[in-house]
């Protein structure tokens, strides 16, 4: 595809004409020109958008899209679409389909279904097998068939010494373990954040150190065996700390925060709407505010939308019995924007990718075109017409948004919303 973009401000730390408003010329997937008023010689496509940015394709480090088992959730290529319409070019596919991926063949099978879209995909492997914690999964013959992490979604590994050898074993092809935390008999039967909403609401509440003490227990055991790990959707202030004096003594742990952490809190809980019923539950105004801190000062690594369609059947039924999860990739970005600086969204939502293995691009002459369309501007309600997955349970719905997403320019495709 041979593409002109015009008189975009690009916003990319890593480029010569970062905060420079430019002309991007794209021929054949390779950005050939970067320049003031490109000349259109060869018939190029042009496209002129509103105070429109740049920056490199944005990266989400957990999405869950159904496929295989739950295609009626959503599906990997509808799925791949609404991720590149929300401004993300590459994501990492969460194993928790039915079967779970948890071997060489289903990754071939995730991989082989995402060909051909603009958005790349790259599966995560299940840590054990089934996700069931008791026996360690292919993790090795899955590293080759393409998975670029391991661990079982949204499932603590209660064994640690399962978890130890786990670090051990993949450090000889730089495998990178992801350690889901919350210590599941201090959760019990909690379903939301232990405190005064739960107490007012008379909801089962799950601690704070259900969550921390998971994770020191891991940062123990990383400190031991040496390795990587990530520790993903962190939500309490504690955690944030916890990571931070990780970091300090040189362990190399890296960290996601959810969109829904950073904005929302466990206050939306008052209308026993089971949108907002996530794992790990909505925090406190004061966790949310570590959490930006953490974002700020670079403990937390990357940001994502743990993007997780749930069906009507098993989400709009009583808030005990209904399953976890939102959908996210739609808001991210709209919702980041009231809380977060515009190069610190865009750092957390590209810096995923060095962690995860995944080969970035900057905005360069001579570089590969991966790059996300969007304007930082206009405030808006998100609304249902705005969801564009298949599910519909969004913890944003109306929500404030602040900012639009165009679209992406990747694999030499251009994905507009």
């Amino acid at each position: 595809m041979k593409l002109i973009i015009r008189e975009a401000t690009i916003i990319d730390s890593k480029s010569p004409f970062n905060n420079k408003k430019v002309d991007v010329k794209i021929n054949s997937g390779i950005i050939e020109k970067i320049g003031s008023n490109i000349p259109n010689e060869n018939g190029f496509e042009e496209i002129k958008l509103e105070n429109l940015h740049l920056s490199e394709g944005w990266f989400d480090s957990s999405v869950s899209l159904g496929e295989p088992g739950f295609e009626d959730r959503e599906t990997i290529a509808h799925g791949l679409d609404v991720a590149a319409k929300s401004g993300f070019t590459a994501v990492a596919l969460q194993p928790n389909s039915f079967p779970i991926i948890d071997n060489q063949s289903q990754i071939n099978f995730v991989k082989n279904k995402a060909e051909g879209a603009a958005t790349d995909l790259y599966p995560i492997g299940a840590f054990t097998k089934e996700s069931e914690g008791k026996d360690m999964a292919e993790l090795f013959d899955m590293k080759n068939a393409g998975a670029v992490a391991f661990g079982d979604y949204g499932k603590n590994i209660d064994n640690a010494n399962l978890l130890k050898i786990g670090l051990q074993y993949v450090q000889d092809f730089d495998g990178l373990i992801i350690a889901y935390s919350q210590e599941a008999s201090i959760k019990g039967n909690g379903v939301v954040n232990e405190g005064v909403v739960s107490t007012r609401l008379g909801l089962k509440g799950i601690p704070n150190l259900a969550e921390e003490l998971q994770i020191s227990r891991n940062l123990f055991l990383l400190e031991y065996t040496g390795g990587k790990m990530h520790i993903p959707t962190i939500s309490t202030a504690k955690s944030v700390e916890l990571i931070r004096n990780a970091k300090a003594k040189g362990l190399n742990v890296t960290c996601s925060a959810a969109v829904h952490h950073l904005v929302l809190t466990d206050e939306k809980l008052e209308g026993f709407d089971t949108r907002y019923k996530v794992s790990p539950p909505l925090r406190t105004d004061e966790d949310r505010k570590a959490l930006l801190a953490g974002i700020n000062d670079n403990t937390i690594d990357m940001i994502t939308s743990d993007h997780n369609p749930i069906d009507i059947e098993h989400k709009k039924m009583e808030f005990d019995g209904a399953k976890n999860g939102t959908i996210g990739l739609e808001s991210a970005f709209g919702a980041l924007t009231n809380e977060i600086a515009l190069e610190k969204i865009i750092e957390k939502l590209t810096a995923g990718k060095s962690h995860f293995g995944i080969e970035s691009s900057s905005i360069r002459e001579g570089q590969k075109a991966n790059i996300t369309l969007f304007n930082p501007n206009g405030n808006w309600t998100f609304k249902k017409e705005n969801i564009l997955s298949k599910s519909k349970n969004s913890a944003f719905l109306g929500a404030q948004m602040k900012g639009k997403v165009y679209g992406i320019y990747n694999q030499g495709k251009l994905v507009l919303s």
